[in-house]
C-alpha cells in the first residue's frame, strides 16, 4: 500500500474522530438514559447515568458509558453506540450478531452484545449495547502472555471453530445470517454453498457494483472484475482446487481486522488486559480471507503470522498462499474505493493485473 492511500485512511479515520468529537461534546450537555435502553438491561434510571466513551466507532455511530449503580453500592458499566436512520438501525443489527458470533467462539476475543433497538425517546434513532470494553490503546501482543493467550492464539481458535448450521440447511454455509457493515458499507451476506460463489458474488461482483454506483461508471474497472470472477477465482479458490479438491469448511471471521480494529483491552472478569478486537464485520468464510485486509494495512508483524499458522495451516496448495491473499486484499482496495474514491482504484488494478495475468490464461 503506498502513501496516498494510508494518508488517505488517516485522513478519513482523522474526520471520524473530529466528527465523534464534536457529537459527544453536544451530548455532554444533556445525557440521560433512554426508557428503551433501561428496559433492556433492567436498570434504576435514578442510578445510571451516560456520559461520553472515548471508543470510535464508524462515521455513523456516536459512542456512550452507560454505569449502573446496584442497592449494594456495586457498579456496572455497558458500552452504547448510537446512530440515526435506517443505516444505523442495520448497522448496529450487523454488530450484535457479528460480536456474539465471535465472542460465543472465543470469549475473550471481543465484548458480548446484549441487544439493539430503537430508542423510545427519539425513534429516529438506533442503539447497541455491549459489555464494556476497556481499551489501554496499545497495540496487541505478539506472544503469549500469563493473563491470557496472544491475538493469532485467539484468532487461531476463532478461525478453527466451524460454523454453524443455519436453519433450514443440511451443511454449514459460507455467508451470514444477517448483513453487516464494512465501515459504512452494508454487505450481502445472503448463503451460499460455494465460497467461490459467494466470494464472486456476495463480494467482489457486490462491491464493483456499489463503486460504479458511487463513483460512476468505469469500464476498464468492471471489466477487470468481471475476469477475475470469471476465470481468476475459479482457479486460485475453486472448491475443488483447495485443499486437493477437499475444498474448505466455512469459519467466523472478524472481516475488517485491521490494527485500527484491535488493541490490548479488559473485558469484565480480566484482571490484566489481553488481546481483543472490536467494530466486527463478520461472517462464515475462509480463514485466509481474514488476512486480506491486514496485508493492505500493515498487518501485525511477520510474528503474528508465524504463529498464526502453526496454529492455522495454510490452506494448500501453499505456493498460492500470498496470490490468495492477494485475492481477498482486493475486496477492501474495492470497497475503500467506493466509500472514498482516491488512490484506491489503482491498489484495485495492480492487485487485478498481476492475478489476471497469473491465472487467467
Amino acid at each position: 500500500m503506498n502513501a496516498q492511500q494510508i494518508g488517505s485512511k488517516h485522513r478519513n479515520i482523522n474526520r471520524r474522530l473530529i466528527s465523534h468529537s464534536l457529537r459527544r461534546t453536544l451530548a455532554r450537555r444533556a445525557m440521560k438514559i433512554d426508557s428503551a435502553v433501561v428496559s433492556l438491561l433492567g436498570l434504576d434510571p435514578d442510578n445510571t447515568t451516560v456520559s461520553s466513551s472515548g471508543g470510535v466507532g464508524t462515521s455513523s455511530a456516536t459512542t456512550s458509558r452507560i454505569t449502573t449503580t446496584f442497592p449494594d453500592g456495586d457498579t456496572t458499566q455497558y458500552f452504547m453506540k448510537t446512530g440515526k436512520g435506517r443505516e444505523a438501525e442495520l448497522m448496529f443489527e450487523g454488530e450484535l450478531a457479528s460480536l456474539n458470533a465471535i465472542h460465543n467462539a472465543v470469549p475473550t476475543l471481543c465484548p458480548k452484545s446484549l441487544g439493539h433497538g430503537k430508542l423510545a425517546d427519539a425513534p429516529d434513532m438506533s442503539f447497541l449495547v455491549s459489555d464494556f470494553l476497556d481499551v489501554s490503546g496499545s497495540r496487541p501482543s505478539s506472544r503469549h502472555t500469563s493473563q491470557g493467550m496472544s491475538l493469532a492464539q485467539k484468532l487461531a481458535k476463532l478461525h478453527t471453530t466451524p460454523a454453524p448450521i443455519p436453519d433450514g440447511y443440511e451443511n454449514p454455509q459460507f455467508g451470514f445470517p444477517s448483513s453487516t457493515c464494512c465501515g459504512d458499507t452494508p454487505q450481502d451476506n445472503t448463503y451460499a454453498s460455494s465460497w467461490t460463489d459467494f466470494y464472486a458474488n456476495r463480494r467482489l461482483r457486490f462491491i464493483i457494483a456499489r463503486s460504479t454506483k458511487a463513483n460512476g461508471s468505469d469500464e476498464q474497472l468492471t471489466a477487470l472484475v468481471e475476469e477475475i470472477c470469471t476465470k481468476v477465482i475459479p482457479r486460485l479458490i475453486g472448491d475443488s482446487h483447495l485443499n486437493h479438491g477437499r475444498g474448505i469448511a466455512p469459519v467466523v471471521v472478524h472481516g475488517d481486522l485491521w490494527s485500527g480494529n484491535a488493541s490490548m483491552g479488559t473485558l469484565s472478569g480480566m484482571t490484566e488486559p489481553e488481546d481483543v478486537v472490536f467494530d466486527p464485520s463478520a461472517c462464515y468464510a475462509h480463514s485466509e480471507y481474514e488476512l486480506g485486509i491486514m496485508k493492505m494495512f500493515g498487518g501485525f508483524g511477520g510474528s503474528f503470522l508465524t504463529e498464526h499458522h502453526k496454529l492455522v495451516p495454510k490452506t494448500e496448495p501453499v505456493e498460492e498462499y500470498d496470490d490468495r491473499v492477494k485475492l481477498y486484499e482486493l475486496y477492501h482496495h474495492l470497497n475503500h474505493h467506493a466509500l472514498f474514491g482516491g488512490g484506491y482504484k489503482r491498489g484495485a488494478m495492480r492487485i487485478m493485473q498481476a492475478l489476471v495475468a497469473r491465472y487467467a490464461g
